[in-house]
């Protein structure tokens, strides 16, 4: 018998689903998790995959923004489909989301990012990771003391947080 999480959710399968956009979000019972955080137009380190090969044994969907077919041209107007497309998956993926992963890394400004966590300040599903070297880390760190949004000091320490949300053990 599978053991039930902090969230309530009974583990059957044994492998996660990654839902990449613009891709259609599963509506099943398993727990999705959404990848926010610092992309800046593909310039930021591909850290998604660090947490989705994580998280890979863990019954779970995945929701990552950032895709491989991103075209630097579309321009970020609703009136540009491929724009419009993306920006709607990305805010449907987060309302959907029960966990929501952000992580700010040092260097980048991720401005939609700090949108985002603006938005879900009070929702109860971030975690969120801010080293030191973040341009706005004081704001990200006095919002997340105000909204009382769970931080983590290291990617290691992120992902425990994940798992320890889903109620599963943390790992070695």
């Amino acid at each position: 018998m599978a053991a039930i999480g902090m969230l309530g959710w009974q583990a059957h399968a044994t492998s996660s689903t990654v839902v990449v956009s613009p891709q259609a979000i599963p509506h099943d019972a398993r727990p999705r998790i959404f990848l926010a955080g610092s992309i800046d137009m593909g310039k930021a380190s591909d850290w998604q995959q660090q947490v989705i090969a994580a998280l890979g044994s863990s019954d779970v969907v995945i929701l990552n923004p950032r895709r491989a077919d991103w075209n630097r041209a579309w321009k970020a107007e609703l009136s540009d489909p491929h724009f419009a497309e993306q920006v709607n998956w990305e805010l449907s993926a987060l309302d959907q989301a029960d966990v929501i992963v952000m992580y700010l890394a040092p260097g980048s400004q991720s401005p939609v990012s700090l949108l985002e966590l603006g938005l879900h300040a009070r929702a109860g599903k971030l975690i969120v990771l801010c080293p030191d070297g973040f341009w706005r880390k004081g704001n990200v760190d006095a919002t997340a003391e105000r909204y009382s949004i769970e931080r983590a000091t290291s990617m290691d320490d992120l992902i425990q947080r994940v798992l320890h949300r889903l109620g599963e053990r943390p790992r070695s």
